[in-house]
């Protein structure tokens, strides 16, 4: 992992589709200087403040998905992109949305990488910072819970628990790369049953969602989707995409360990609440040098 921060090269457009409101979306990356972040602005607002930081303390819903910025200015499903971001180790990023959602694309984070490939990424001269966990973080919500531990590395064990028979019980353990990302875990899709789908539009949800998007499992508990899963697992592979993509909004990558049970994105939230909460439960370092590796070759910064 690069010891130092990143932008990209160029100026990049995605257009697509919002998965829920079904109106056609598109966002532009946009080079950013060190030390910026990751800033989203709503382009179709002229007025008033339309700039978001990418930061849990910006969330403001997480039904079905992961939403930042005030109700006026909102913009909804930021996951996938997160995660395509945080996995290429982008830290300083200007994200210009036309409307309220991300363009929802194949419901995944590869088209996302691709187009941040295509800017070119561009290391800066500033040295990039890390959480490290201190001490055991926990969350729950009713039996699901989700906890950071310390770890010299960045894991993430993530299980989800379905009485569907087709999803049942997974689990996705292992250490996060950009590597582990791109091949393990970027293409995996968001997911979803027939059997909630009216309910979904009757409350203006999903109206954005198809085959291309989403992988749909029919009440026969089959996939409905031409070609069928892309991994065995592919429903907690993309949980674990989401949690990626939910984690990046502490606003800097974490060296520790993140565990999750039947979470999603509300739990992923509050477990990072949690985490900032207390300035006891981590420490902010920096990077040494160029050939540091997560946990190990970085220094403690004064907080």
């Amino acid at each position: 992992m690069s010891a130092y921060q990143k932008t990209i090269g160029r100026a990049v457009t995605l257009e697509g589709f919002g998965v829920h409101g079904g109106a056609a979306a598109s966002v532009t990356f946009i080079p950013a200087q060190a030390d910026s972040g990751i800033i989203f602005r709503r382009s179709d607002i002229k007025q008033g403040s339309r700039d978001i930081r990418a930061h849990v303390s910006q969330v403001g819903a997480t039904d079905l998905c992961t939403a930042l910025g005030p109700e006026d200015a909102r913009i909804n499903t930021v996951e996938h992109l997160m995660a395509a971001i945080a996995a290429l180790g982008i830290g300083n990023l200007l994200v210009e949305v036309d409307g309220p959602e991300i363009p929802i694309l194949d419901g995944a984070s590869a088209r996302f990488i691709v187009a941040l490939d295509e800017a070119g990424i561009v290391t800066q001269p500033a040295k990039r910072r890390f959480i490290r966990i201190l001490k055991a973080v926990r969350a729950e919500v009713g039996s699901s819970w989700a906890e950071f531990q310390p770890y010299a590395g960045t894991r993430y064990e993530v299980g989800i628990d379905f009485e569907c028979p087709l999803i049942g019980q997974q689990k996705f353990t292992g250490d996060m790369s950009e590597t582990v990302f791109r091949k393990e875990i970027s293409t995996a899709r968001t997911f979803g049953f027939m059997r909630d789908v009216e309910r979904l539009w009757a409350a203006g949800l999903a109206l954005g969602s198809s085959l291309e998007n989403s992988l749909v499992i029919g009440d026969d508990n089959s996939v409905i989707n031409p070609g069928g899963l892309r991994f065995k697992d592919e429903f907690v592979r993309h949980k674990t995409l989401d949690a990626v993509g939910d984690l990046a909004l502490a606003g800097m990558p974490f060296i520790g360990c993140f565990r999750s049970c039947r979470g999603g994105h509300r739990l992923n939230s509050e477990a990072v609440k949690a985490l900032l909460s207390d300035e006891a439960n981590f420490e902010i370092i920096e990077a040494a040098n160029e050939n540091s590796h997560v946990g190990t070759g970085v220094v403690p910064q004064a907080r």
